[in-house]
């Protein structure tokens, strides 16, 4: 199992969590690896042509580094409480919400949808078919079609129907697999739960998730829907996927209207990471008032299998094996946004991430932290930035965009950019301005010489005879 490797607690800012914690400041290893993580993020965004990226760190459940960097708008900086659609995430809220009524005995896993919700009359088509229960709504195993019967995720409208839309369409669909068959995800499925909540609680749908789930982890940044007065301020713009010259542009203002309880909510990274610290809390043994740990262990685990694509999910939650590993979460894919909640329980971290354009794939910037953090080796007491007279960007054009050097503990890490996966090569210190490869046996591999003028400026690094010119301390 991938381990982190040092215990002190991580802490560049500040996020609001539901119980007070004791803060410490961050250990040296952890502060070159935040520099780090800037570096590759903005050179990312960069070379990638993103408009923004906004990204929390948990670690421990409590304590959290976050940094943005981009555009929210053209000529407006992005910043942390800058809040997004995150689209599909909102499947998780429905999820805990039905499972909160499930530990009140209110409704039964097993229950099918239609005795909770008189109006689900779509067709059945297999004959042979189980019933569409709520576990199997929650697995996105019950053979539910994808969508509602309206094209609200064309563009330029983007017009979303009203639940009494939703459910006046039912009678046009048709199951698409025998319930237990097969996977498919079900923004559809999700949906109807979020009306089960609403029917069984005596509630909106709205009023339930903000009472009972939003004020008690005290997310204030987060909404069950996107506030059209707000667009393009606190809920930044969202921006298309590049077109053929590059280029990328502002996606229309839309609401998720009656597909709310799948893909209606917007929040902020710094938001999630109060939702996922309160996960790891409950999973430690410490008591909720929103869920017990049986029931969000549950959800966490394997609950369905598609035994032809080996898709895994829990009870809401996607299950993403990585290695020996186990990583719970979901993502987000809205008109204009792209989003990710990845956690790892055994470990005990979680990375949120979120970006104002279609088209990206966040996961590999949660990957691409961890990977960075993975490599921190840097001895608690030691100083950090022992070689900062060489930490900086070299030109490796035309193999690759660039190099950054920084000092990794008491030795450097070497990055080239761009990096999808941010994998680090570390060297062991050897003299003055000489470094050797570190091997993954602990052996030592090549040499890298740092060059230097007349005047003992730094001028380049020299690695296999080549040389690579020193370009400063910026791109």
């Amino acid at each position: 199992m991938k381990k982190w490797l040092l215990v002190p607690l991580l802490l560049l800012s500040a996020c609001e969590a539901p119980k007070a914690v004791k803060k410490e400041a961050p250990s040296v290893a952890y502060t070159e690896a935040y520099a780090l993580m800037k570096v590759w993020l903005e050179a990312q965004r960069d070379y990638d042509k993103l408009p923004g990226v906004s990204v929390t760190l948990v670690h421990e459940e409590a304590t959290d580094w976050s940094f943005a960097t981009g555009e929210a708008a053209r000529g407006v900086p992005l910043t942390t409480a800058s809040q997004f659609s995150i689209c599909s995430i909102s499947k998780l809220f429905t999820a805990i919400a039905v499972m909160q009524l499930v530990e009140q005995g209110k409704i039964q896993l097993e229950d099918p949808l239609i005795k909770h919700l008189p109006e689900f009359n779509i067709k059945q088509q297999y004959n042979d078919s189980g019933p569409i229960t709520i576990a199997n709504v929650l697995s996105h195993s019950s053979g539910l079609p994808r969508e509602s019967n309206h094209p609200y995720w064309s563009a330029p409208d983007f017009k979303f129907p009203t639940k009494e839309e939703v459910l006046k369409a039912l009678q046009h669909q048709e199951s698409l697999y025998p319930a237990d068959t097969y996977f498919q995800y079900s923004n559809l499925g999700l949906t109807l739960l979020g009306y089960v909540v609403e029917a069984v609680s005596g509630q909106s749908y709205d009023t339930y998730i903000q009472e009972h789930i939003l004020a008690p982890l005290k997310m204030q940044a987060t909404s069950t829907y996107m506030d059209a007065s707000a667009y393009g301020n606190a809920l930044i713009y969202g921006y298309s996927a590049t077109q053929r010259d590059g280029s990328r542009y502002k996606v229309p203002f839309f609401n998720a209207e009656g597909i709310g309880p799948a893909a209606g909510f917007s929040s902020t990274p710094k938001d999630l990471a109060k939702f996922a610290r309160w996960q790891l809390e409950v999973l430690k043994g410490e008591a909720s008032e929103i869920l017990t740990a049986a029931t969000l262990k549950k959800m966490h685990a394997i609950q369905w299998e598609d035994p032809i694509t080996k898709v895994k999910r829990g009870l809401g939650f996607g299950i993403y094996p990585d290695g020996e590993e186990i990583r719970v979460g979901h993502g987000g894919s809205c008109p204009g946004y792209r989003s990710v909640l990845s956690i790892d329980p055994t470990a005990g971290n979680a990375v949120a991430v979120m970006i104002n354009a279609s088209g990206t794939n966040p996961s590999r910037y949660a990957n691409g932290i961890r990977n960075i953090l993975e490599k921190t080796a840097l001895q608690a007491g030691a100083s950090p930035h022992q070689f900062a007279d060489i930490e900086g960007f070299y030109d490796s054009q035309p193999w690759s965009g660039e190099t950054y050097i920084t000092s990794w503990g008491s030795g450097i890490a070497e990055l080239s950019l761009p990096s999808a996966s941010a994998r680090l090569t570390t060297y062991r210190y050897i003299k003055k301005d000489v470094f050797r490869r570190e091997l993954k046996n602990d052996s030592l591999g090549e040499y890298l010489f740092i060059l230097r003028d007349s005047i003992g400026a730094v001028k380049g690094f020299k690695q296999h005879q080549n040389i690579y010119r020193y370009k400063g301390v910026q791109p």
